[in-house]
């Protein structure tokens, strides 16, 4: 177990005030540690379980800051915080999903010291593996939260493979369900990924999160105009009104013509490793008609396959209903 202490283990730091700088950084020290708000790095720093040897606060590179009008969408620094995306003009009158969504990450004060990168490339929050047991993500041999006598009740209910933990990023399932692009740089150059595929889930490798790997550098994320303005549909189910991650959360745009759903994309969190985005969903209710049919479809095949741990079974219901939700546009 880990225990908690009053000082963090020494590190070098590095302020960086370029991109290019950053880099040069990060190709130079082996497994450096990116800061941006700070927030999930000063948790593991504090515990002493990650004991990076170099960090890199890209705070003062004003380049991976702000948002700005890119072709008929929209671009963020992926160092712009939380508090910034959930006020600005541009994301709250045509991408209001993101706002919603970022708005209701944690508090107040985490939204005004977070980022919008940081939100998106934070670890799980498994309390097994937050507390410094030796799971498999933690280069052991066992998943402590899969055993017959684990608490397991925030865990997955889809996507298990040896880790059972989820994805705790709030703004994820809205940029998937808008179309978004991750923008990855690093000294060999520049990546884009869409937004599902930026996420990995254990299967493939089960010590990170996304597809960062060392030297890489999250640079801006960008939303295409194709779901602006849409009908769009956020919920979050958490335990507590503030400060916690979601059990469930949903995301959807959908764009409607006479009547009928011409086009949506929805994405699921809470219940995988990964952010869910729900291909089938989408294809089976595009041209039905907006109400409590297509709805209905759209929850039960969101669930299909789902089997749940000892103690989350509450979350296929919970999702199969918010499927609904989103779909149908309220919140009846």
């Amino acid at each position: 177990m880990a225990v908690i202490r009053d000082m963090i283990p020494s590190f070098e730091l590095f302020q960086p005030t370029s991109v290019d700088e950053a880099l040069s950084l990060l190709d130079q020290h082996d497994e450096a540690w990116v800061l941006a708000g700070g927030l999930d790095s000063m948790d593991w720093f504090k515990d002493r379980i990650k004991r990076p040897e170099a960090v890199v606060e890209i705070g003062a590179i004003e380049e991976l800051k702000g948002i700005r009008t890119s072709g008929d969408g929209i671009e963020i620094g992926a160092a712009t915080s939380l508090t910034e995306v959930a006020r600005n003009a541009d994301v709250r009158s045509r991408f209001g999903l993101l706002a919603e969504a970022a708005a209701e990450v944690a508090t107040p004060q985490i939204r005004n010291q977070g980022t919008l990168g940081g939100n998106l490339i934070q670890d799980t929050r498994c309390w097994y593996y937050r507390g410094g047991w030796p799971c498999y993500r933690a280069g052991g041999n066992i998943c402590y939260a899969g055993t017959p006598r684990s608490m397991n009740r925030e865990h997955c209910v889809t996507g298990a493979s040896r880790c059972v933990a989820v994805n705790g990023a709030d703004t994820a399932g809205a940029l998937i369900a808008l179309g978004a692009q991750m923008m990855v740089r690093s000294s060999s150059g520049e990546r884009v990924y869409e937004a599902e595929d930026f996420f990995v889930g254990p299967a493939i490798d089960i010590e990170r999160m996304t597809v960062l790997e060392p030297g890489d550098l999250l640079t801006h994320i960008r939303i295409p105009g194709d779901f602006a303005n849409a009908r769009f549909y956020w919920e979050k189910v958490r335990d507590r009104r503030s400060w916690d991650w979601a059990l469930v959360s949903v995301a959807s745009a959908i764009v409607e013509s006479g009547g009928r759903i011409e086009r949506a994309r929805i994405a699921i969190n809470g219940v995988s490793p990964v952010p869910v985005r729900l291909v089938d969903v989408e294809s089976l209710i595009t041209g039905m008609s907006v109400g409590a049919e297509a709805a209905d479809a759209a929850g039960s095949l969101a669930t299909r396959g789902f089997r749940p741990l000892r103690h989350n079974d509450y979350k296929v219901p919970l999702a199969r209903n918010l499927v609904r939700r989103a779909v149908r546009g309220d919140a009846a």
